[in-house]
């Protein structure tokens, strides 16, 4: 008998997204393969999703991604909102599994209530940023964890490292991806505009070099210019932007909002690099994978997934300071696009990650 899987895409943006958007992307890219190896999937998230589900259960009237870089006594509501309807419909149409992609939120209220499906809670974040919850969550042998990448799961609290069940790498559909073997467009980032992301190393890196950067990612929840530039209230994403991002623009380097589609694969197809000089543990890296799929070749720190992502001097290169990384730059024609091309599709491509998470899925529901 087929599965039916319960997949909670969170309440900040539809499935596909509309440009930016990271973990529902994964799940645009999961979902249909999953449906095509006969899984029943049901899909809770907000109105907007447009992706082909065979249950779908609208959980909020609109996305509150924008919502999201709010102070938390503002915000904090929203999440638990969302999950109120989760939790319903877990009780009224029963499921063999859950699998939650809601940060901290998901997996508290899904271990609280006892009397649901089994869990699958992927750990699609930097682990730091809770160390009372995951260093004290219990999920009782009906929620389990699964990582992004090694350094992730090794790197996690003793407590969870005993709760995760596998580690899972990101995927996309590599053959929507165009490859470009000629590299002749700017340097790209391609990210949300953050301290934590290093955007403005880039952005600095790029000026000092006389390089052209394009950054496309939104900026405390606005995608475009023109909506940042009206909202005069203060968030920390679009402080970070006008104070130490803005500054750095002009000569090629330039923030062009949120981008997605065409647009954007036909930027980083022909981008000489895409840069990712993050000052946190990236855990998953799904823009590293686009990039090369695209053949692009990726520049990193080598910190959180990246090293797991990037063979050094095969697909890329990783750095361990500033300086090291801008040392790569003009370095970057001496990485084989198809070589980067082919480890996306021989490692990362969508129906690898699928058929592991099916894996996990029948483990965990036949054995709780």
């Amino acid at each position: 008998m087929a599965l039916t899987v319960l997949v909670n895409a969170g309440p900040w943006l539809p499935v596909p997204p509309q440009g930016y958007g990271g973990i529902e992307n994964v799940l645009a890219t999961l979902i249909p393969e999953l449906r095509a190896r006969g899984v029943r999937v049901v899909l809770c998230g907000v109105e907007g999703c447009e992706i082909e589900v065979d249950r779908f259960v609208p959980t909020l009237p609109e996305p509150k991604f924008r919502d999201l870089a709010k102070p938390y006594g503002v915000s904090m509501g929203i999440a638990h909102a969302h999950m109120l309807k989760v939790l319903a419909e877990l009780h009224e149409n029963p499921v063999d599994i859950a699998h939650d992609h809601l940060e901290v939120v998901g997996a508290s209220m899904l271990a609280a209530a006892k009397d649901v499906a089994p869990v699958l809670h992927t750990l699609h974040w930097d682990l730091a940023k809770h160390p009372d919850f995951y260093g004290s969550f219990d999920g009782a042998g009906r929620v389990f964890m699964n990582a992004l990448s090694p350094l992730q799961a090794q790197q996690a609290p003793a407590n969870l490292r005993r709760q995760i069940v596998a580690t899972v790498p990101l995927a996309v559909p590599v053959e929507r991806f165009p490859f470009r073997a000629e590299k002749d467009g700017p340097f790209v980032m391609v990210a949300r505009i953050n301290r934590a992301k290093g955007t403005d190393v880039a952005a600095r890196i790029c000026r000092g070099l006389g390089e052209p950067l394009t950054m496309a990612g939104p900026v405390g929840g606005h995608s475009e210019r023109s909506s940042l530039e009206a909202d005069t209230s203060s968030n920390a994403e679009a402080d970070f932007y006008r104070e130490e991002v803005e500054p750095l623009e002009g000569e090629g380097v330039t923030w062009v909002g949120s981008i997605g589609g065409s647009e954007l694969t036909d930027l980083m197809s022909g981008a000489r690099a895409a840069l990712f000089p993050g000052r946190w543990h990236e855990p998953g890296g799904t823009a590293v994978i686009e990039a090369l799929a695209c053949g692009t070749p990726v520049i990193a720190m080598s910190r959180g997934a990246m090293p797991s992502l990037i063979d050094h001097g095969v697909t890329g290169w990783l750095a361990e300071d500033e300086a090291q990384f801008a040392s790569y730059l003009p370095r970057a024609g001496e990485i084989d696009p198809a070589a980067c091309r082919r480890a996306a599709e021989e490692r990362f491509d969508s129906p690898v990650m699928a058929g592991r998470y099916l894996e996990l899925y029948e483990s965990i529901a036949n054995t709780t």
